[in-house]
């Protein structure tokens, strides 16, 4: 069982519909960095419908030693920047990232990148749901932009129908 490192948008994207509790059962140790914690404790505060991460042991709040300066004018969060260096340091983690730009850079620098369509299509694959076209729907639903392509990618991946 691989472990991973995960940044905001994954955690908060699964929370929504209702599918948090697949990471713990797809990964050893799920690390988080501060910054992302904190980015959740501010969308609290505001009153926005994302995890608690206080509520999930699983998750092990972790910190990268350094951040590689050439990120910090980089177009990213700062959950993103923290998620991408811990890896950085720990490269036999999975991170977990759904931005385009910062899955681009991670990737470049040799990261494995998972998003949260991925981790639905390993979550199917191990059986954690049967169907993964209602919830690719409810992640449209509650915020995620996803091209008609790649929903159709997705679900042709999960052998849920479309075309390649």
């Amino acid at each position: 069982m691989p472990d991973a490192i995960t940044n905001t948008s994954p955690l908060v994207y699964l929370y929504r519909i209702g599918a948090v509790e697949w990471l713990p059962k797809l990964f050893g140790e799920i690390w988080v960095p501060g910054a992302v914690v904190r980015e959740l404790h501010e969308g609290i505060r505001r009153g926005y419908d994302v995890v608690n991460p206080a509520e999930h042991v699983w998750l092990q709040i972790r910190d990268a030693a350094a951040i590689p300066s050439e990120w910090l004018a980089l177009d990213l969060g700062p959950g993103e920047i923290a998620a991408m260096a811990l890896a950085l340091e720990n490269p036999t983690r999975i991170v977990l990232l759904d931005d385009l730009r910062a899955r681009e850079i991670a990737q470049a620098a040799g990261l494995q990148v998972w998003g949260t369509l991925r981790i639905m299509l390993e979550a199917k694959s191990q059986g954690l749901t049967e169907r993964i076209e209602p919830l690719v729907n409810r992640l449209a639903e509650t915020g995620m932009w996803i091209s008609d392509d790649i929903r159709k990618r997705i679900l042709t991946l999960a052998g849920e129908g479309g075309k390649p």
